[in-house]
């Protein structure tokens, strides 16, 4: 079975035959068969060259990179083999037509809003008082379907988001002192877990899409810009609230993150590097969780979760059946 593989340590990765091998800066060589790897996340300083470049792209195995901070850089995108030129140019009339554009944007904020409001329900139930923000994220629920203005639909979620951050206080058992989401760089501890948890959930969603015959640049909600896939980003709000916050509070109230873990003489920039690899760690282990699908009437790994979402957007796309995000119900 196909696995991602994270290397955490400063070496050389090469192709040697039929597998990749990854020499460390103590000249140990470990070899990995090409046919198990899924995606590589590089998380150190790694030297390669050309030709293992055209090996993974023979193998259609995305490359993620991370700098010594733990800080996405970016990823190398294979060569699209599946491709589909009605699906394309209808993709690309989505995104022209602006009245279907803004459907879509409104059930991806629709979608996301109500796994955040599932997260604060699960834990209100649990003695934790939250009932203040929960009517507050009711409320401006509500005009996500009443906006035509995608500018106005996005100042709407970034509403929800703060009332669901002032919420964290109350959620995580430790002291976190956490007032609002700061991103360019992140100011503390907590901004620094939410942007590298973030990072690895917008990551497995363009691993999961370059399954796919979806084109990552053409997105809905989020403006497609240069140098991004963009609809990476669209398609990963509906799933932070699962992946992502759902990892970061047990991590926290679990006590297996906490200040120790960052470098608290930049002001919590920084993850260690055995942080890190717990996060990764504990974030893989998640992606193998399985839910029965009321749909589907059996058992499916929250990864597959992403790519089914992939393919109820295609089928939207090419007018098969009308989207609906994905939505908790468990």
């Amino acid at each position: 079975m196909k696995r991602s593989y994270y290397i955490y340590s400063n070496g050389k990765l090469h192709r040697k035959d039929n597998t990749l091998r990854f020499t460390n800066n103590e000249n140990e060589t470990k070899d990995i068969p090409i046919e198990r790897v899924e995606d590589l996340y590089i998380m150190s300083e790694m030297t390669f060259n050309t030709k293992l470049i055209n090996f993974a792209s023979k193998y259609q195995i995305p490359i993620h990179f991370f700098n010594y901070y733990s800080f996405y850089s970016g990823s190398f995108y294979p060569r699209e083999t599946l491709l589909a030129g009605k699906l394309l140019v209808n993709q690309v009339k989505h995104y022209d037509d602006y009245g279907k554009r803004i459907c879509l944007a409104r059930k991806f904020i629709d979608a996301g809003t109500s796994n955040i409001y599932r997260n604060l329900r699960y834990y209100n139930s649990r003695g934790k008082d939250l009932s203040k923000s929960m009517i507050e994220i009711e409320s401006l629920k509500e005009k996500i379907y009443k906006t035509e203005d995608i500018k106005e639909l996005m100042g709407i979620e970034g509403n929800i988001r703060k009332q669901y951050y002032s919420a964290w206080n109350t959620i995580i058992d430790q002291e976190i002192d956490f007032e609002k989401r700061v991103k360019h760089p992140p100011d503390n501890m907590i901004n620094t877990l939410i942007s590298y948890v973030n990072s690895l959930v917008y990551t497995r969603v363009l691993s999961e899409v370059y399954k796919t015959q979806l084109n990552p640049t053409i997105s809905y909600l989020h403006e497609p810009g240069v140098r991004r896939f963009s609809l990476c980003l669209d398609i990963s709000e509906i799933f932070k609230p699962l992946l992502g916050d759902r990892l970061i509070f047990a991590l926290l109230n679990k006590n297996q993150i906490n200040k120790k873990c960052f470098t608290p003489n930049l002001n919590y920039l920084h993850l260690t590097k055995e942080a890190s690899r717990i996060v990764s760690m504990k974030f893989d282990e998640m992606l193998k969780k399985t839910i029965r699908h009321k749909e589907l009437s059996k058992d499916v790994t929250y990864k597959h979760l992403i790519k089914l979402e992939c393919y109820k957007l295609i089928k939207h796309i090419m007018g098969e059946k009308e989207y609906e995000g994905f939505k908790i119900w468990w």
